[in-house]
């Protein structure tokens, strides 16, 4: 077995150690500049009530008389923007999902035989509309609820690897898993579940159908989802609280339960920007009712 020996007179530690405090102390010095910086206003927060979820975004606002600190406009920052519009369209889904569906409905996936694959996205978007009309005659036949729905098209076509895919997942409340697979004209596979929700809902079901794709991903909803219910207030939260959250001070769950009756804590995250300066706070909270049955769920599968 051969040996390895580290040669530490190579190594300085106490340089080391001396950069990467200076380094966390550099941070330490940015992150509080950030935080309170004199420019910023007030703090808006922002709740949405999505089903048994409620969420705030508390962020900053400025002076728009004065300079705001950002960074230029340059590359990495255009790619940021790229990623949170991502970020925030997800979030988008997820609340409508949360607002709109149950443990009663039902979530699949639906693929194409080979011969049948669509050419194109606008191809699959057709062929799906037609499946959905199917749906909802079938509902409006035997006096179902009209249907609500959410679907991804996912469209890969390789062409250097000579690799095509094109497949379907959908979120909707129809009433029967068996009929649906047989409405489903595509061939391939269809394969159907119930809903089933963990601790934030439908929130890992919706992340996965619109993970990154290696071709193209779109994704659409029926007009008659109900929205989630936004709420915008200014001076709910005093610069010198927020600052207390970020810092540790003081506890997030201390803050909100008192806030929100009728909710339980559930997580928080604090973050601030290299591009604005303030502090970020988001908050999750679900109501005390649902804990309450999970618990007796639990109880009863014991």
């Amino acid at each position: 077995m051969r040996k390895y020996t580290l040669d530490t007179q190579k190594y300085d530690y106490d340089e080391i150690y001396a950069n990467e405090v200076e380094q966390k102390e550099a941070e330490y010095a940015a992150r509080l500049q950030a935080l309170y910086d004199t420019r910023i206003t007030h703090y808006r927060t922002k709740t949405i009530k999505s089903g048994k979820f409620l969420e705030c975004e508390v962020y900053p606002i400025w002076n728009t008389n004065t300079s705001i600190s950002r960074a230029k406009r340059t590359h990495e920052s255009r790619n940021v923007q790229k990623e949170l519009n991502k970020k925030n369209a997800i979030k988008r889904l997820i609340r409508l999902v949360n607002a709109n569906f149950t443990d009663d409905d039902i979530w699949g996936t639906f693929t194409y035989e080979t011969k049948r694959l669509p050419k194109s996205i606008e191809e699959a978007q057709k062929e799906f509309a037609k499946f959905i009309r199917r749906l909802k005659y079938w509902c409006s036949k035997h006096e179902y609820p009209p249907l609500k729905y959410v679907y991804v098209i996912e469209f890969e076509d390789d062409v250097e690897k000579g690799k095509k895919r094109v497949h379907h997942h959908i979120i909707c409340n129809f009433p029967d898993r068996d009929v649906a697979e047989e409405l489903w004209r595509g061939g391939a596979r269809r394969h159907t579940r119930r809903l089933q929700a963990d601790n934030d809902g439908y929130e890992g079901l919706v992340r996965y159908i619109l993970k990154d794709p290696k071709g193209t991903k779109r994704y659409v909803t029926s007009k008659n989802l109900q929205q989630p219910q936004i709420t915008i207030a200014d001076y709910k939260f005093t610069r010198r609280k927020i600052n207390a959250i970020v810092s540790g001070k003081i506890t997030a769950q201390s803050v909100f339960e008192p806030m929100y009756k009728g909710y339980a804590f559930h997580r928080a995250s604090t973050y601030t920007s290299d591009y604005c300066s303030g502090a970020y706070v988001y908050i999750k909270m679900v109501r005390l009712e649902t804990l309450q049955a999970r618990k007796n769920n639990a109880n009863r599968r014991e």
